[in-house]
């Protein structure tokens, strides 16, 4: 059987799957599937990674390489971010033009991080922290801002920061969010672009195997430290734009932040994430 043929064959099994999912009147536990795959993927990571601890996971490719540790550790006593984080709570707390601020939208003082990505059962579609910084602008008649950089990733990084060690347990109790999680799953491990990769193929497959001169990180913990102040990007940003470098990296057009496939890809890893603690903004090279 032909690649493209056996592409074909697992597209149609998935599409299968999806409308069991949608038309099913059974009592399903949709969380249990899903537990039940966040114990396999990290099952397959602690595998290659035996001697790494999970909650280490969070802290990318310096929980597997302990010379790039000590001086990302170097680094991180004055990180690059910190600036972005001072700009970001300013922004939080800056009153639109009717007299209200961000600040109002969200509770606990904006500790909030451990809350998103969820399923809006009502829209049917998930809500990630930088869709609801923009619903909340949008809501008080202000523009919604550019979501991969800029002012967004600044707020997002100070969200972040006030809800550091907060613990990830991303829900799924419905057959309309448990197939948000399937579609996040299925792009995950689909192969794309010119250099026919998969996210799966590289952080998973490929882990802790050199590119170039990177080591490339493993696939647990993706989620936790977003956004990120890049050295290569000279600024923080979003993890919808570390998405689109990734798709242009393997020869595949990026999607636009906040696009339907990124948010449920984003669902999906971050429930692999189950058990670890969100510890973001953070600095990558």
């Amino acid at each position: 059987m032909s690649r493209l043929s056996v592409a074909r064959l697992l597209q149609a099994v998935f599409l299968i799957v999806l409308t069991m999912v949608s038309n099913s009147a059974l009592a399903v536990n949709y969380q249990a599937l899903v537990d039940a795959d966040v114990r396999k993927f990290q099952a397959y990571i602690h595998k290659e990674f035996p001697d790494v601890r999970t909650a280490d996971f969070a802290d990318g490719v310096y929980a597997i390489d302990s010379q790039a540790r000590k001086q990302w550790k170097e680094v991180e006593e004055f990180p690059p971010y910190d600036l972005a984080v001072d700009e970001g709570k300013a922004l939080f707390n800056k009153p639109f033009a009717n007299g209200k601020s961000l600040a109002g939208c969200f509770p606990n003082g904006g500790a909030v991080r451990n809350k998103y990505p969820y399923f809006d059962e009502k829209r049917g579609q998930v809500v990630t922290l930088e869709m609801a910084i923009n619903d909340c602008l949008t809501a008080n008649g202000e523009k919604p801002l550019n979501g991969m950089k800029g002012d967004l990733a600044k707020i997002s990084a100070y969200i972040a920061f006030i809800s550091r060690g907060q613990p990830i347990h991303v829900k799924v109790e419905s057959a309309a969010a448990y197939k948000a999680y399937l579609k996040g799953k299925q792009f995950f491990y689909a192969k794309r672009g010119q250099l026919n990769m998969s996210c799966a193929g590289c952080h998973m497959e490929y882990a802790g195997r050199q590119l170039r001169s990177e080591i490339i990180s493993p696939a647990l913990g993706h989620t936790t430290h977003f956004p990120v102040f890049r050295l290569k990007w000279g600024e923080i940003g979003t993890l919808h734009r570390r998405y689109a470098g990734c798709n242009e990296n393997i020869g595949a057009k990026p999607l636009a932040a906040q696009s339907e496939e990124y948010r449920d890809l984003e669902f999906f890893q971050t429930a692999m994430c189950n058990g670890l603690s969100f510890n973001g903004p953070a600095s990558r090279k």
